[in-house]
């Protein structure tokens, strides 16, 4: 599957417009959600689990060209499932993003 690159904040910003209020409800939403699935993925006890949580992960980097996440979310489907490194890698990412916002 392809996905469409560009900036994560081109992105946020040709969904919000001016509007600094709904700006902010977007990203933290985007990272709430980005937090659940990472939650979920380092939960994962079986292949499926794994598999899902990876994919939605990815589905949502790709959807707000989030090109790290995207890469991550791969790194973690080619991974075993329960890598510690993968997980840890995205755990990191989650809380640099958690930081910015």
């Amino acid at each position: 599957m392809a996905y469409e690159s560009g900036s994560f904040e081109a992105a946020i910003a040709a969904a919000s417009g001016e509007d600094a209020d709904l700006r902010a409800q977007i990203v933290a939403g985007y990272v709430e959600s980005v937090v659940i699935q990472i939650d979920l993925l380092g939960r994962a006890r079986c292949d499926g689990n794994w598999e899902v949580a990876a994919q939605r992960l990815k589905g949502l980097g790709a959807s707000f060209h989030d090109g790290e996440l995207v890469a991550l979310a791969e790194r973690a489907l080619e991974s075993a499932p329960g890598d510690p490194v993968a997980v840890r890698h995205l755990m990191d990412y989650s809380a640099r993003l958690t930081a910015k916002t």
